[in-house]
């Protein structure tokens, strides 16, 4: 049973599939820093100073930030952080897409190239100009 664990984990498909969660938590961690501290930023600024992750809607009492509205356990709904969620998943989506894309241009690139068709051999190239010279006599 431990070789057949290890036959399976050695596998090329497990250990790209691992490399590419690992690879895809660390670019998660990017773009939410993209969004968080370089994109919203601006567009809270051109919208009047707006923070978007302190964007809240209080179900009970009255609290200036989700912080204080955190700590006191009131009920609140989040949707400055949603919205900054929704600008990730786009984000991450849309680099997927343009990586698709790209494999896919790639592959029928390859498969667009078919090798061009042997030519005739010396010996069918002398026969059909033996065969020529008759037809022609």
């Amino acid at each position: 049973m431990l070789k057949e664990f290890k036959e399976f984990a050695m596998r090329g498909n497990v250990i790209d599939l691992a490399v590419g969660v690992i690879i895809g938590a660390a670019f998660g961690k990017i773009v939410t820093s993209l969004v968080n501290d370089v994109i919203m930023p601006p567009i809270g600024l051109m919208l009047g100073s707006v923070d978007f992750s302190n964007l809240f809607l209080n179900l009970h009492g009255s609290y200036g930030t989700v912080k204080e509205a955190e700590a006191a356990g009131a009920p609140i709904i989040k949707y400055g952080i949603f919205i900054n969620n929704i600008i990730d998943f786009l984000i991450v989506a849309f680099v997927i897409f343009l990586m698709v894309r790209a494999i896919n241009q790639l592959q029928r690139k390859k498969e667009a190239a078919p090798p061009p068709p042997p030519g005739p051999t010396p010996t069918e190239q002398l026969l059909t100009e033996i065969r020529d010279e008759l037809k022609a006599r």
